[in-house]
């Protein structure tokens, strides 16, 4: 064989060799993921009626047998939210599913084709729409409706409490939630301007900015007032936002919380968070809930508001890759287990229905 050929096969196998490695590490790759998104859980989606229009959701359930489970309900935070949260609730529904718990969530108004706008909503309105679907699960007969309990984080904290005041529940699990508004805007303003290293300018101005728009808020102001108040510096607030926020500024918890008293509450509080002041979350928990025996604080040093790893959340890329292969890694150590763990001694009370 012409020398020149032999190296040109040799060079040829090399790169289908190459080629061929290549294509195996993808394929190993994609079996991890495929793998690490594959959860332990049943899942459909499912639609609820209410309010003349429809809530589009997802309901999972355990695979464990049983013909009835009691049920997980989930309140989103601030912002526009799908049932699954870009799939970030899988993780926690798996926790759930593991201790015997259905999950239930749906798209926020607006979001993923749901009709609607979430922008449009008060505390009040997110409550009745929980209680709405609440209604709709104890008519189904594989839901315990005497074991139906809320989960909520960040702003859900003002729709919890409303939520059990309307519609009896079985438990709360409520993560990160805030109590009053107003102060909840300045802690994370001051939070951040913190972190950021701010100067002492640069926060003065920010706290002259924040006072007037509460001044702004107070007397009602249009949003075409509060454009020409900030000079076109908008910071991303549009007049449906303005809207939302003149609707919803004056929430406080404080006084809604007793419709939570004697109820099993686990309480989760972040170790970083940015934009809940935990402590004063926790002070006004125990003032108003410790007294009834329910309450259970648990503080995670290390997670953040969305209860990502601290060490996580401060890299996107590590967001990124954790997100696509280990998601269960993203969330602060003891997190998933915590909620598992309340459940099952929920479970434990009560029982499963065989």
């Amino acid at each position: 064989m012409h020398p020149k050929i032999q190296l040109r096969r040799r060079g040829l196998r090399a790169t289908v060799w190459t080629l061929v490695t290549a294509l195996a590490a993808a394929a190993g790759l994609a079996g991890v993921v495929l793998w690490q998104h594959s959860y332990a859980m049943d899942e459909q989606r499912v639609s609820i009626r209410h309010g003349g229009h429809t809530l589009n959701g997802v309901l999972t359930t355990p695979k464990d047998g049983r013909k009835r489970h009691g049920l997980v309900v989930y309140v989103h935070g601030d912002g526009p939210v799908d049932a699954t949260h870009d799939d970030g609730y899988k993780p926690l529904w798996e926790a759930n599913a593991k201790a015997g718990y259905a999950s239930l969530s749906w798209d926020k108004p607006g979001v993923a084709g749901a009709p609607g706008n979430w922008l449009d909503q008060s505390m009040d309105d997110r409550a009745d729409e929980t209680a709405a679907a609440i209604a709709w699960a104890r008519a189904r007969p594989d839901i315990d409706g005497d074991r139906i309990g809320l989960w909520g984080a960040s702003q859900a904290g003002w729709v919890l409490p409303k939520v059990a005041a309307k519609t009896p529940v079985s438990f709360v699990i409520a993560v990160s939630p805030a109590v009053n508004w107003l102060r909840q805007g300045r802690y994370n303003l001051l939070a951040e301007l913190h972190a950021d290293g701010a100067s002492a300018s640069r926060t003065s101005a920010a706290i002259a900015k924040s006072d007037t728009t509460r001044r702004l808020l107070e007397r009602r102001a249009t949003y075409e007032e509060y454009a020409k108040a900030m000079s076109g510096d908008l910071d991303g607030m549009t007049a449906d936002r303005w809207r939302f926020v003149s609707e919803n500024y004056t929430a406080d918890a404080t006084r809604d919380l007793d419709a939570l008293r004697g109820l099993p509450v686990l309480l989760a509080l972040a170790g970083h968070d940015l934009n809940v002041d935990t402590a004063e979350t926790e002070r006004v928990y125990r003032e108003v809930l410790d007294a009834g025996g329910g309450l259970t604080a648990e503080r995670y040093p290390d997670a953040t508001h969305s209860f990502l790893k601290h060490s996580i959340e401060r890299s996107d890329l590590k967001v990124a890759l954790t997100a696509l292969f280990s998601p269960r890694s993203l969330f602060a150590d003891g997190f998933l287990d915590g909620q598992r763990q309340f459940l099952e001694e929920l479970g434990r009370g009560g029982g499963a229905t065989p």
